[in-house]
């Protein structure tokens, strides 16, 4: 009797270690490994009087743009109470670099100086961090957890190959335009292309020729 609950109570313990409502990540079929979206927002405060630039300002602001390597994904706001005078002067930089202003800016750290406006670049990155994962043998598994590394290869190339970031958080909005003519191509080709099973078969012999 002794010994049957000395069984009873270590399987009552090795059944509180595992609690069937609390599955780790890797148990189920998506992967742990997932790109992360990280946002950097870089802001210069250049003069404005009466709302426009000056030409030293302009070429303050043309070369902090080459300094950040501006580009596709790249966000440009204008900020402070002379930013609707400025944002012309602005938007003629950045569209250099294929950008338009955004409307609204993020929240920046210290005031704004009288007769000044703030340009800000917001830029978004992409990773998968934690990658390559090897933490975690591969065997023995009898959880059947997937792999530490399963998810990295897909999604760390995933993260590097997709052109703006923001697309991985809340996808991009359609344009409301459709060109009928464009989604025509593909039925019309369809339906002019001569089948491949079209005519008879050919008549093909093994026998080499000698």
């Amino acid at each position: 009797m002794r010994n049957f609950l000395t069984l009873v109570l270590a399987a009552g313990a090795l059944a509180g270690c595992n609690d069937p409502h609390q599955s780790p990540p890797a148990a189920g079929i998506l992967p742990v490994n997932v790109p992360v979206v990280t946002r950097q927002d870089y802001a210069i405060d250049l003069a404005a009087p009466g709302g426009s630039l000056t030409g030293q300002e302009t070429a303050r602001l043309d070369g902090w743009f080459a300094g950040l390597d501006l580009g596709y994904g790249d966000a440009v706001y204008v900020d402070g109470p002379y930013s609707e005078g400025a944002r012309g002067d602005v938007a003629a930089r950045a569209s250099r670099y294929g950008l338009m202003i955004e409307q609204g800016a993020p929240v920046t750290t210290g005031a704004i100086l009288p007769g000044n406006v703030r340009v800000v670049v917001s830029r978004t990155r992409a990773g998968v961090p934690n990658c390559p994962n090897w933490s975690r043998k591969a065997q023995p598994n009898g959880s059947n957890l997937s792999m530490s590394n399963f998810g990295c290869a897909v999604n760390s190339n995933l993260a590097a190959m997709i052109a703006n970031p923001e697309d991985l958080v809340r996808g991009r909005a359609g344009t409301g335009t459709v060109d009928s003519q464009t989604s025509l191509k593909a039925i019309q080709l369809y339906r002019s292309k001569t089948p491949t099973g079209a005519g008879e078969l050919q008549s093909i012999s093994t026998k080499g020729s000698k």
